[in-house]
């Protein structure tokens, strides 16, 4: 699908601010932006079960740093090493674009529509980290759901921030032995979150944290 410059909303998971760490972590949950009234459960429900995917359009400004140092943890927006070296702004949007569009696929409504996405953010392990202690995946991106006809938001912008567990050393290998790259686990994790955030009026389970900030709100957890 096309990468294109846009701006984006919901939520689903979240994130620590690392790419390199050996402690334990929680691999997902979600952030709403700070002015943007929360839409979960029956209501964004609701909503989703008249959409129909049209096209997820994600945008990864020039102005984010690449960082191609082999550190535990480079100061970047952007790092990523499992593709070949190349223009990796154009290869973590494909990600993106390759994982959230398939956890939207099952959005059969009427009103077709558009999944904005803007990257800020794309922390994966350098070559060093990943033979050695492991860490984070750290995505953070804004979305926002538009109407293909007329162009008008629907949904957010809200600011969605991801951590998932980065494997090293001899877990990092075994995982990738049975398929599980990096890739592939990134794109699986970004699937599952929109499948239970965006659930096109089939049963969606939310979990909810007590005496939840207004502008915090959980919609699902992976394990």
């Amino acid at each position: 699908m096309k990468f294109m410059k846009l701006i984006a909303g919901l939520a689903v998971a979240v994130g620590l601010s690392a790419c390199a760490s050996s402690g334990p972590i929680s691999e997902t949950a979600t952030r709403n932006a700070p002015d943007v009234a929360p839409v979960v459960g029956a209501e964004l429900t609701a909503r989703s079960a008249d959409w129909r995917l049209a096209d997820v359009r994600v945008n990864v400004s020039g102005d984010l740093k690449v960082s191609e140092a082999n550190r535990y943890y480079p100061i970047a927006d952007i790092v990523w090493r499992e593709d070949p070296y190349g223009d990796r702004r154009a290869q973590v949007a494909k990600i993106l674009d390759d994982g959230l569009t398939s956890g939207l696929t099952h959005l059969k409504g009427d009103r077709p529509v558009f999944f904005d996405i803007n990257l800020s953010r794309f922390h994966s392990l350098t070559e060093k980290t990943r033979v050695s202690i492991g860490g984070v995946h750290n995505i953070i991106y804004t979305l926002t759901v538009v109407d293909a006809a007329t162009g008008v938001a629907l949904h957010g912008p809200i600011e969605m921030e991801i951590a998932l567990k980065a494997f090293g050393g001899d877990q990092a290998f075994e995982a990738e032995r049975r398929g599980q790259t990096q890739k592939v686990r990134i794109q699986t994790h970004l699937a599952s979150l929109m499948r239970q955030a965006f659930n096109g009026g089939q049963e969606m389970r939310v979990v909810a944290r007590a005496a939840v900030a207004p502008q915090d709100v959980y919609t699902g957890v992976t394990q």
